[in-house]
């Protein structure tokens, strides 16, 4: 049985999103970390490639959006200089 590259990218992608989706709701991850948008990133391109090859336009559509959401999140947080408090 040969193993599709497409399918087998969906099927990491979907693993990752799942596994990002986890380690936040246990608090093992931060939403503002470069870790979660990471893999975030690389879950929402395996799904893109597979749904792409497969022709399922809306998750295409979807996981374009989500990846770049990804993409603006990882920008912000590098590029964004932290706010320190006063000190008293």
């Amino acid at each position: 049985m040969m193993i599709d590259a497409f399918l087998l990218a969906g099927w990491a992608g979907m693993f990752l999103m799942i596994l990002d989706y986890f380690l936040l709701s246990t608090k093992k991850l931060k939403f503002d970390s470069i870790t979660y948008n990471l893999i975030n990133l690389l879950g929402g391109v395996g799904v893109l490639i597979s749904s792409f090859y497969a022709k399922l336009w809306p998750v295409v559509v979807l996981n374009i959006f989500w990846s770049g959401v990804s993409v603006f999140s990882i920008y912000k947080i590098t590029t964004i200089k932290p706010k320190y408090k006063e000190l008293k």
